[in-house]
């Protein structure tokens, strides 16, 4: 009878460490949190898609337990306007930051490649510094202004983030859209 108690027990505690082991965390999602917020990050990519005004390719979505952030240069305020609507319409997502900026019409070749180069060092910055966290961090370039956008877990990262980013040749400013994981 005792070990049988005692065998109850064991396995009651390897349930509850178990299952705190997939919990979330105030910065961290659980599994489920995950995939959620994933497949809410494809449905509004999907949707952005599927409508005539937005132009999905240009509009980097990113999803934190249920809040969508858009990002990334847009070519009018309509456009803008539409995409808030069009991820708000989708279900399951509580929150739309709109962090998309309205870029000038006039992008010539060169620019566009030097803008390119521009991103690439600064996500090359962004993987080197240690204090970042890179693969949660896009990056976009239009006319040397870089936007970062996306979900870090301090405020560290962010300014870290931010200053990797102006330390790169021919970067005119940085918008740092990066939100704080919080909750």
């Amino acid at each position: 009878m005792k070990h049988a108690s005692l065998a109850a027990r064991a396995g009651l505690l390897i349930v509850a460490v178990a299952l705190g082991a997939c919990s979330a965390t105030r910065t961290q999602q659980s599994a489920g949190e995950v995939v959620d917020d994933s497949v809410l990050t494809g449905k509004v990519k999907t949707a952005l898609i599927q409508d005539p005004v937005t132009k999905a390719r240009d509009i980097n979505v990113e999803t934190y337990r249920g809040v969508v952030q858009l990002g990334g240069f847009v070519e009018s305020a309509e456009e803008k306007s539409r995409a808030t609507e069009v991820a708000r319409s989708v279900t399951g997502v509580q929150e739309v930051r709109n962090d998309l900026r309205v870029s000038d019409a006039d992008q010539s070749v060169g620019r566009t490649i030097d803008d390119g180069m521009i991103t690439t060092q600064v996500k090359a910055k962004l993987i080197a510094d240690s204090r970042t966290d890179a693969y949660k961090i896009n990056v976009e370039t239009q006319g040397g202004v870089v936007q970062l956008s996306g979900f870090v877990d301090s405020t560290a990262a962010k300014s870290a983030a931010g200053e990797a980013a102006r330390t790169v040749d021919g970067v005119k400013s940085v918008r740092n859209d990066l939100e704080i994981r919080q909750r």
